[in-house]
């Protein structure tokens, strides 16, 4: 169980289909976990591990989407385990839930049960902000989730590349100004990279990149069209609005 003094909301996500317990302050789940689950691909049966899994939106957002998947959600904060286990139950989802870095040794991945070259797929939403331009938060498990250090994206990649099979895929949303960080990080053990950049609107540059990529892939890379948020007149897309009510996938979450 956890915290009872931990002060809570009860929030709706696909539209209804998931509901998800999540702390009142800090970082809260919302349209990029919901964005990485749609572009994340799965099938029945497949191992599936998410990275920072915080209340399990996402990777419980994916279970809903594709039935019969094993999930694990890593999560560094015990708190916000705690509450990934109760939304995998509230919401029927089968979930193991591992409190564990991800930046931590091979050693504690495998005491987790979490072997080299065992998962399908894995999904991660990383601390993205830049400290240096981004002031540090006194809420200390709100810096966790939101402010990376200068080796937390080469950290977490390494983790899912040792974690996934051959020709397993790795799926996560970036800020769109550290595609350059994502693509060296990516150059070590992967390939087949798919990117979808995502914009407020046509008129602004893209805030966040959505990125696929293969272990082992070969293939060229490959930039699909971007996907904005709000039409031309300022409203939400209609698009991006069915796929946050669990309506619809984003290209990259086709095989």
């Amino acid at each position: 169980m956890t915290d009872p003094a931990l002060d809570v909301t009860e929030d709706g996500f696909l539209g209804g289909q998931l509901r998800l317990r999540q702390p009142k302050a800090g970082h809260r789940a919302g349209h990029d976990a919901m964005l990485l689950a749609a572009a994340t691909p799965a099938r029945p049966r497949d191992r599936v591990i998410e990275f920072g899994a915080g209340v399990g939106a996402a990777g419980l957002a994916l279970a809903r989407r594709v039935p019969g998947i094993d999930l694990v959600l890593v999560e560094i904060d015990a708190a916000l385990a705690g509450l990934a286990r109760e939304n995998a139950a509230a919401n029927a989802l089968a979930a193991e839930v591992i409190v564990l870095d991800v930046e931590s040794l091979a050693e504690a991945f495998a005491a987790a049960r979490l072997a080299p070259d065992s998962a399908d797929v894995v999904l991660m939403n990383p601390p993205f902000n830049d400290p240096a331009r981004h002031g540090i938060s006194p809420d200390r498990a709100r810096e966790i989730a939101r402010v990376a250090t200068a080796t937390t994206l080469g950290n977490w990649i390494h983790a899912a590349r040792r974690l996934l099979k051959s020709r397993g895929t790795l799926t996560l949303i970036w800020r769109a100004d550290g595609i350059a960080a994502v693509l060296a990080a990516l150059d070590r053990g992967f390939g087949s990279v798919e990117i979808l950049p995502v914009h407020g609107d046509a008129r602004t540059p893209a805030i966040r990149v959505l990125v696929r990529a293969t272990k082992g892939g070969r293939t060229p890379t490959k930039i699909h069209a971007a996907l904005m948020l709000n039409d031309e007149s300022g409203l939400p897309n209609k698009r991006v609005q069915e796929i946050l009510a669990g309506k619809g996938t984003l290209p990259l979450a086709i095989p």
